[in-house]
Formats: C-alpha cells, sequence, structure tokens
C-alpha cells in the first residue's frame, strides 16, 4: 500500500517564501518527494510504502524549511540594518 500526503502553501505571501526555500532545498529532494512551484500553488507530495518513514521525510522536511524560514528572516533584518 502506497502511503501520500501533501503539504500546500495556501496564501500569496507564504508561497513566494515557501517557493524560494523549496528551490534551496530541491537538491536534497529525496525520490519519495516531489515539489510543485508555480504562481498560484507551491505543494510537496509525499509518498511511501510505510507511514514511518513517510512521517521521517516529512519531519525532515519541515525542519528544513523551518531553517530556511529562520535565515530569511535574518536575512531580512540584515537588509533593514543595512538601509538605515
Amino acid at each position: 500500500m502506497k502511503i501520500t500526503g501533501t503539504i500546500e502553501f495556501p496564501d500569496p505571501e507564504s508561497r513566494k517564501s515557501a517557493a524560494r526555500i523549496l528551490q534551496a532545498l530541491s537538491p536534497d529532494n529525496l525520490r519519495s518527494m516531489e515539489s510543485e512551484v508555480h504562481e498560484d500553488k507551491v505543494a510537496v507530495r509525499f509518498h511511501s510504502e510505510k507511514i514511518g518513514s513517510l512521517l521521517a521525510t516529512v519531519d525532515d522536511f519541515l525542519m528544513n524549511v523551518k531553517i530556511g524560514e529562520g535565515i530569511e528572516e535574518a536575512m531580512k533584518k540584515d537588509d533593514k540594518v543595512q538601509e538605515s
């Protein structure tokens, strides 16, 4: 049995941020996941034969996204400081 799951980023602001982060993370994509980045949709699909493997992949992915968000926020703060 194949288990699947999808994470979508619905609002325009989160789509922009998610698209940048997904592009940065794409070299680490596993065979069990696909990213889809379009102007109107940003999504990541996961699939696995085992629920434990799926959960581990999603957990790793979300941790990487969290790190990417932190980097993006730090860069925005740095840009504001440099503009001052």
